[in-house]
């Protein structure tokens, strides 16, 4: 048996929110920590419709991210994968330099194809794009918090212009009056970009008709390249359709824990409301890791106390001020480093202690305590929020984590309880 739908995802908790939406709309889906060994593809395939390779490349050198990507590619076509999927942030994360573009050429070249979509919309968390520029919420990207971020700062909306930036071939638009004539008007501008030329087209929706509407009009592209929004629409073009039984996880058990390093302003909101609520937390701070403090001991030190009445929250969260000023005496790239390193072995540490049920938020944070973890893949389950699932993984020694990876910029304010709340009511029902 081979997969429907290969897809190819720029970071961890990216991955999950694009795991998610298949499930929601009927597929199996199993998701992939890195690139598996050759070999592998047929014992994953006969129990997926479709798979997500997540990789940690959505900052990383493009050249990287590139070599990764394609390695990804050609295990997902060895897998029979029918259509691929380049998974990147519903914010549009990236730089002049990369990484969207780049990869996305690289995988075009590589499936021999000369033109693709580009759409980061998600109407339902609010990410839209209209006359090709992305909204976040009710503000242009360009003014939403994006516009601060430590490694990817969005400073420009119209995505036309800056996808163009990270390519070498021309980029167009295929605009909200086309997509709301259906399938068939975006299947006549594909082909009039094609003839001018264009390579790729920013693709505008508004709301969840439009993805629906764009799925249908790009069966049969071998490469499409998105935000996880477009996956409401893909899997009804192989008959799939919701179904209860592609989410269902094993029973959950074990203590319960919260690892947070995202500095975006919705992680912020969600540790604050987790801080009014009286509930044990652990601030992780930087300048004291530097300082050759053993943070991460003292944070186990204080979970292991309060882990019977938990959950706990160990977090390193902080205003943006905040962030520039550790950034500036530390570097960006070494203060993120310590962060990550250091929850990481806090996740370890928690598991070692019987934390059963994980959440994690922020992505590059994600990506390191799911190598920490040794986790080789992820059966994706039941929906929290919007673009965030609970996964099952098998630990090494056999037992079940349930674990979900959470975008920084994603989620309501009280998502940390929100979260164990379903797996208690998945557990009762």
């Amino acid at each position: 048996m081979s997969i429907r739908l290969g897809c190819i995802a720029d970071d961890f908790t990216g991955a999950t929110d694009l795991a998610n939406n298949l499930v929601r709309a009927g597929m199996r889906v199993v998701q992939l920590i890195d690139v598996p060994p050759a070999g592998t593809a047929g014992d994953v395939a006969t129990d997926a419709d479709a798979v997500v390779i997540a990789l940690k490349s959505r900052t990383v050198p493009a050249a990287e991210a590139v070599d990764a990507s394609l390695r990804a590619l050609a295990w997902l076509r060895s897998a029979g994968a029918e259509q691929i999927y380049f998974k990147y942030c519903s914010t549009f994360d990236s730089t002049p330099a990369g990484n969207i573009g780049p990869v996305t050429e690289a995988l075009m070249d590589a499936l021999g194809t000369d033109f693709t979509i580009a759409t980061p919309a998600f109407p339902d968390n609010g990410r839209t794009v209209f006359k090709g520029h992305l909204f976040v919420g009710d503000v242009l990207l360009a003014e939403s918090g994006m516009r601060n971020h430590p490694l990817t700062p969005m400073t420009d909306s119209n995505l036309v212009s800056v996808l163009g930036a990270q390519t070498t071939r021309p980029v167009g638009l295929i605009d909200h009056t086309v997509v709301a004539d259906g399938a068939e008007a975006i299947r006549s501008r594909i082909a009039e970009l094609r003839a001018n030329g264009v390579a790729t087209a920013i693709v505008d929706a508004v709301s969840n008709d439009d993805l629906v509407r764009m799925g249908a009009a790009v069966q049969g592209l071998p490469l499409v390249t998105a935000g996880s929004g477009l996956a409401i629409g893909l899997p009804a073009n192989w008959g799939f359709r919701p179904s209860p039984a592609a989410a269902q996880l094993p029973p959950s058990a074990g203590h319960r824990a919260i690892v947070s390093g995202s500095v975006s302003e919705a992680t912020n909101g969600q540790v604050l409301e987790f801080l009014k609520s009286g509930r044990p937390a652990f601030s992780v701070d930087p300048l004291r890791i530097a300082a050759g403090e053993d943070v991460a001991g003292q944070a186990l030190a204080f979970a292991e106390a309060h882990l019977p009445d938990g959950p706990v929250l160990v977090y390193s969260t902080e205003t943006s001020d905040t962030v520039r000023t550790v950034q500036g005496r530390l570097g960006a790239a070494e203060a993120g480093e310590l962060v990550e390193r250091t929850l990481a072995r806090v996740a370890q540490g928690l598991v070692e202690r019987g934390v059963r049920r994980l959440v994690v938020a922020g992505g590059e944070t994600s990506g390191a305590v799911v190598q920490a973890l040794g986790l080789t893949g992820l059966r994706i389950g039941p929906q929290i929020d919007p673009g965030v699932p609970w996964c099952a993984a098998a630990l090494p020694a056999g037992d079940t984590l349930h674990i979900t990876l959470k975008s920084g910029n994603f989620g309501g304010p009280g998502f940390f309880t929100d979260a164990f709340a379903l797996l208690d009511a998945e557990a009762a029902a």
